[in-house]
């Protein structure tokens, strides 16, 4: 739903790069709104009429099976990114799930105003660009963990990437949503995040996840993690 109030600052930092007239212009056209948990933004095959900057929320990429199950995820966009690049590469169809995870504020813009922003400011242009191949090398890093990589790692490589995003030390996921992200069953979930807590870097209950231990949680974690920001580094800055 929109919120009412006006954006002071913006904390998504692609629109945060942008040169000063570049970026007045393009949030004179933006939306600010308040995006809740499990909300669906976007389905596979399907027109979109938006796009979306997180600031304070977060929205997971994923792709459902044709006989109705989903599988790992594929992306995570927070607040260094934006939902609907593939509108750069001229295509208006969604080809994944985008579904909110973490609740809280973006910037919504239509379609129109965005491809007419894009075409007008070269700044965006290089911005998305690059954006664009961080979430590529991403869905391939995630594909790659997804088969080679054990559970308690990569759940110790999500929450950290949860964490970034949620921008707090607690969080909310359930069982059922971290086994659609990781592609297991629940059990398998409840004995990754049970071993974590064992070990005191997370705290867990009822979907309600604390970090205890962030250094000792990424340390727990496979490589990919570490991979993922290290590309957005070394092309975002």
């Amino acid at each position: 739903m929109p919120v009412t109030k006006p954006v002071y600052a913006v904390t998504n930092r692609i629109l945060a790069a942008l040169p000063l007239t570049d970026r007045k212009r393009f949030l004179s056209a933006c939306t600010p709104v308040e995006l809740a948990h499990g909300e669906v933004l976007a389905e596979p095959g399907e027109q979109i009429s938006h796009v979306y900057f997180p600031m304070e929320s977060s929205i997971s990429l994923l792709t459902p099976t044709i006989d109705g199950h989903t599988s790992p995820k594929a992306g995570l966009i927070g607040d260094e990114g934006m939902l609907g690049i593939h509108l750069i590469l001229g295509v208006d169809v969604s080809p994944l799930r985008a579904v909110v995870q973490c609740p809280g504020q973006a910037l919504r813009m239509d379609i129109a105003p965005f491809l007419r922003e894009f075409r007008a400011s070269h700044a965006l242009q290089q911005e998305l660009n690059r954006y664009l191949y961080v979430l590529l090398t991403q869905f391939a890093q995630s594909a790659a963990c997804n088969r080679f990589h054990v559970v308690e790692e990569r759940l110790a490589s999500f929450l950290p990437m949860t964490h970034d995003r949620a921008h707090a030390d607690a969080f909310h996921v359930t069982h059922e949503y971290l086994a659609s992200m990781l592609g297991v069953r629940r059990v398998g979930v409840t004995k990754a995040a049970s071993s974590l807590q064992r070990r005191n870097l997370i705290r867990y209950s009822r979907g309600n996840v604390t970090v205890l231990d962030r250094r000792g949680l990424e340390a727990a974690s496979c490589a990919c993690y570490a991979a993922d920001n290290a590309t957005y580094r070394r092309l975002m800055g």
